[in-house]
């Protein structure tokens, strides 16, 4: 149609450039509105594709492209579900995601097979699996938890770990069924199923982390190479898991897991990833099941209606009692089990494909098919919603509970004179100290020294400009960065001067080895910051990034617990290893490990540690040498001269572990002068 020099589009839209820029506007928009009526964001996506698409007034054709673009959406989403999920603590409470996920899977699976096959007069088979489609459950509100910043509580953490086993056990369900159903069922099927999930899980689970550890070691001069890495990561491990007949989204899974540990929470490439999916991936896959649903053909008969029923109260009130049984079981709170509640009510992944496998192989038929369509709309709103109202209520009680732990963010001082690798390595080491919030900036400092016969204006200048680029990494990381270059003649005096001006929690300061290597201690910069300030610093020297760090070797020197500053120092420690998800290994010299093992517990985070003693410093060194990895780092509790905690031996430690395999190591000097900040850090104080 043609009016006036203008071309009026044909109902429903089917050019790309059109379907594309209504997709957007759909993205923009509607989560604005429909926040106004008390929703998730989320849910407007999905209500405006079911009004908009074919089901709805027809304005918009479900084309090819959304269909790709909401099947990768739903992969994407179920990676960042395993790069976002706690793995340390999923490691130390796996009995608590597997409880869940069991309790989560049967309790439905079981009520659900018994009236699929009673109340709607379904075959066995039929019920088994429609049981299965409302057994799992999909991650809908995840965008919710991670937005409140809930995502780590140990309640969540066990329905993201269950996921694991609710939609493992669906898709082997619905693999045996289908083989039943065409008389195939027997041994050999239930032995391929065992076969493919190992080399699935094999494959990835070793051989990613190595791939993955490699490429960031080795490939770091441009950043999307990185995020372009992980992209192709998870699509070969979901194309991998549909070549051995598995769904693609339990591969994405296993990927976000793989590399869970080498994304850290808060650096440029988590930050990218978490933008892409949230701004364009996710959204098109909820668009995508928004246009699945046809309300005609939902409200045509009463069969689809007793269907639906059945589907949504039964999976509602089971989901319901299972997260009732594991939360008393496990002793959560109310708003914990709210949370639960609503994040396994979540029905899209596993359901829509299960339903429609078994849509084509004629075990169900139309009611059935777009009974789960509602019930997949209705979940799009009810997980959502009740998610969003027990998450708020959860991290309201989890900022009163937390105190001063939960809002610490600690304000950074990084003086910078190294090459340009370093410098990224050593920022990025201050985006995971920080965590959460990131309010407080990480200000960084070039301290010039001004020389006769040289234009200091045009130094400072050039210092400047060499830190451009990490006013652009920390903007990715969304992390507030303030860069300022000072003119002093004395560089340590520079560098305390505005440790002090900013009122600084901690000074991170790189270290190079060749550099000092005929110096006292570090060398004489630092030396004198040490002599200046009072406040903790820390010197790091990192051989590798960050994030490809596999454990940490703490050593506590004899007698520093009972420096000033001590568990403030702890605490630094316990962060940084519990952000960067890895194993902590202490090493105590030449004293008792129960105090040292006591201490632990008096400070958060909760951090697991293995604890040995050995005699002497060369006993240290020598263990040291034996167990360390390339990708290990050590850390050491220092003292400066004088304090409770100093040996002749540190004088010569940097050096010492410098020639170490890794390269990697951090000196922590704690505060000294003030015992009472040291107490704020104890959760019993």
């Amino acid at each position: 149609m043609t009016i006036g020099p203008f071309d009026v589009p044909a109902v429903p839209l089917e050019e790309p450039v059109l379907v594309f820029t209504l997709a957007l506007v759909i993205f923009l928009v509607s989560p604005l509105v429909i926040k106004r009526f008390g929703f998730p964001g989320i849910v407007g996506i999905v209500l405006v594709g079911a009004a908009l698409g074919p089901g709805g007034i027809g304005l918009v054709e479900h084309v090819d492209a959304i269909v790709l673009l909401g099947e990768v959406g739903l992969i994407y989403l179920l990676f960042t579900v395993g790069i976002e999920l706690d793995l340390p603590g999923f490691k130390r409470a796996p009995d608590r995601a597997a409880v869940f996920g069991l309790t989560s899977f049967f309790i439905p699976f079981v009520i659900g097979s018994v009236g699929g096959h009673l109340l709607l007069g379904l075959e066995p088979l039929a019920a088994v699996l429609l049981a299965a489609v409302f057994a799992s459950h999909t991650l809908l509100a995840y965008p919710v938890v991670n937005r409140i910043g809930v995502a780590k509580n140990r309640a969540v953490t066990a329905v993201f770990g269950g996921i694991l086993f609710t939609d493992t056990l669906a898709l082997i369900v619905l693999a045996l069924v289908l083989g039943a159903h065409e008389g195939s069922f027997g041994v050999s099927l239930v032995l391929n199923i065992g076969v493919s999930l190992t080399i699935l899980v094999g494959l990835v689970w070793l051989v990613l982390p190595v791939v993955g550890r490699w490429f960031f070691r080795n490939f770091t001069e441009e950043s999307y190479f990185e995020f372009l890495f992980v992209m192709a990561a998870f699509f070969l491990a979901a194309s991998l898991a549909e070549l051995l007949d598995i769904a693609p989204i339990l591969g994405a899974f296993i990927a976000g897991l793989a590399l869970n540990q080498l994304i850290s929470e808060g650096g440029m490439l988590h930050n990218r990833i978490e933008f892409a999916g949230n701004a364009f991936f996710i959204p098109f896959f909820l668009l995508h099941v928004g246009m699945l649903v046809d309300l005609d053909v939902i409200l045509a008969g009463l069969s689809t209606v007793a269907a639906a029923t059945f589907i949504v109260g039964t999976m509602i009130a089971t989901k319901g009692v299972a997260a009732q049984v594991v939360g008393m079981y496990y002793g959560y709170s109310r708003e914990e089990r709210g949370v639960v509640f609503g994040l396994s009510t979540g029905q899209a992944a596993a359901a829509l494909a299960i339903t429609l496998l078994g849509f084509e192989a004629g075990l169900f038929d139309t009611a059935v098919l777009n009974a789960v369509v509602l019930m997949l709309l209705v979940t799009a709103v009810f997980s959502p919603w009740v998610t969003e109202r027990s998450a708020r209520r959860l991290a309201r009680a989890e900022d009163v509970a937390g105190g001063e732990e939960a809002a610490f963010d600690p304000r950074i001082l990084l003086p910078l004179s190294h090459t340009a690798e370093l410098q990224r390595r050593l920022l990025e080491l201050t985006f995971v100290l920080k965590g959460q919030p990131r309010e407080e900036p990480v200000h960084v400092l070039t301290v010039v020294q001004p020389q006769p016969g040289t234009d200091t204006d045009a130094r400072i200048a050039d210092a400047r400009a060499e830190l451009e680029g990490l006013e652009d990494i920390a903007s990715a990381a969304e992390v507030p960065i303030r860069v300022e270059s000072r003119v002093n003649h004395n560089i340590a005096s520079g560098i305390a001067q505005a440790a002090r001006e900013e009122q600084a929690n901690l000074v991170l300061i790189g270290w190079d080895a060749k550099m000092s290597i005929q110096a006292r201690l570090f060398g004489t910069i630092i030396d004198h910051v040490l002599d200046e300030l009072t406040s903790p610093v820390m010197i790091a020297r990192l051989g590798h990034p960050i994030n490809t760090t596999t454990r940490l070797f703490l050593l506590l020197p004899r007698g520093v617990i009972h420096n000033e500053g001590y568990f403030e120092s702890l605490y630094l420690i316990k962060r940084l290893t519990d952000s960067l998800g890895i194993d902590l290994e202490v090493l105590v010299v030449d004293s008792d490990l129960d105090p040292y093992e006591r201490s632990f517990g008096f400070v958060d985070p909760e951090v697991p540690a293995d604890f040995s003693g050995v005699d002497d410093w060369d006993a240290a060194i020598a263990e040291l040498s034996e167990r360390l990895d390339p990708d290990d780092l050590v850390a050491v509790i220092g003292a400066r001269p004088g304090q409770v905690g100093w040996h002749d031996r540190l004088e010569q430690l940097p050096n010492q572990l410098a020639g170490l395999p890794p390269e990697s190591f951090i000196v922590l000097f704690p505060r000294e002068g003030d015992p009472g900040y040291d107490r704020k850090y104890l959760r019993f104080s």
